[in-house]
């Protein structure tokens, strides 16, 4: 079954409640989804995955294509830095200097494609 598409306004009031401090478990999983949606949509592909668990993971980034197995190129943090790296009030290098993303394989840096395009 495919995943759920989040609209977009819905998407933006919860990235914006989540901004705002809440911290529950359906508002955050709403931003982190919506987020990820938004970043595979504007950067399509399938070289890259990107994932924050427990919420979600896309792929995204155009490339070669990874079909089974562990993919090459891996991203991989919490909701917290997600939503930070999303918005731009972290950015790409400070997040994997300080240990707060994990990446993996020569494509995985997300430089290019953050802040994601969310209109918030």
């Amino acid at each position: 079954m495919p995943s759920r598409t989040i609209d977009d306004a819905e998407g933006a009031v919860a990235l914006r409640a989540v901004l705002a401090g809440a911290t529950d478990r359906p508002t955050t999983a709403t931003a982190v989804r919506w987020t990820l949606q938004r970043l595979a949509e504007d950067v399509p592909g399938n070289s890259v995955e990107v994932r924050v668990p427990p919420f979600a993971a896309v792929q995204a980034v155009p490339g070669p294509r990874h079909t089974r197995g562990t993919p090459p190129n891996v991203v991989e943090t919490d909701a917290a830095t997600w939503i930070a790296l999303a918005t731009g009030t972290l950015t790409w290098t400070e997040a994997v200097s300080a240990a707060r993303a994990s990446a993996s394989g020569a494509r995985a840096d997300l430089t290019a494609y953050l802040p994601v395009r969310t209109g918030v």
